[in-house]
């Protein structure tokens, strides 16, 4: 007999890392508080695919994903969180976002030193960005894989 399936909720957040600005984006949701581009992934979307979206949606920039650097699973007795966390770059010079609309209110480039300035959601923006600045490991975009495909050797 098979199991109930676990219900699981997978989300995409950015570190966008331009020189020694990080990219933020004051939320709609969630107070209208600062936080990283971060978002659920979609039915048939990958976490990379989510992060990049996400990311334009949310702050205007468009970006590449350089790595990951965290990979997160939070299990609960009625399901589960999953979250993976990228570091990207921005491709342009685009500014950030400044017309509010559904995904968000605005975004902007913030140094670690300013963030004292932003109503944080929470604490791990200020440990995200200095540990991305502070040169924390960052892991080969690669570790995140389709299910399925081949283990290649080299």
């Amino acid at each position: 007999m098979a199991r109930e399936p676990i219900p699981t909720w997978s989300y995409a957040l950015v570190v966008v890392r331009r020189g020694d600005k990080f990219l933020m984006v004051h939320e709609v949701k969630h107070g209208q508080l600062w936080y990283v581009p971060a978002g659920r992934v979609e039915p048939g979307e990958t976490f990379a695919e989510a992060a990049v979206r996400e990311t334009w949606e949310e702050g205007g920039i468009p970006i590449r994903l350089v790595g990951v650097i965290r990979v997160e699973h939070s299990p609960q007795d009625f399901g589960a969180r999953m979250r993976v966390i990228f570091l990207g770059e921005p491709t342009d010079d685009t500014p950030p976002k400044s017309v509010p609309d559904a995904e968000s209110l605005e975004a902007a480039w913030v140094g670690v030193n300013e963030l004292s300035g932003y109503a944080l959601r929470g604490d791990d923006v200020r440990e995200l960005f200095e540990y991305v600045a502070a040169g924390g490991v960052v892991y080969p975009l690669a570790v995140l894989q389709l299910e399925g495909l081949p283990y290649p050797i080299s």
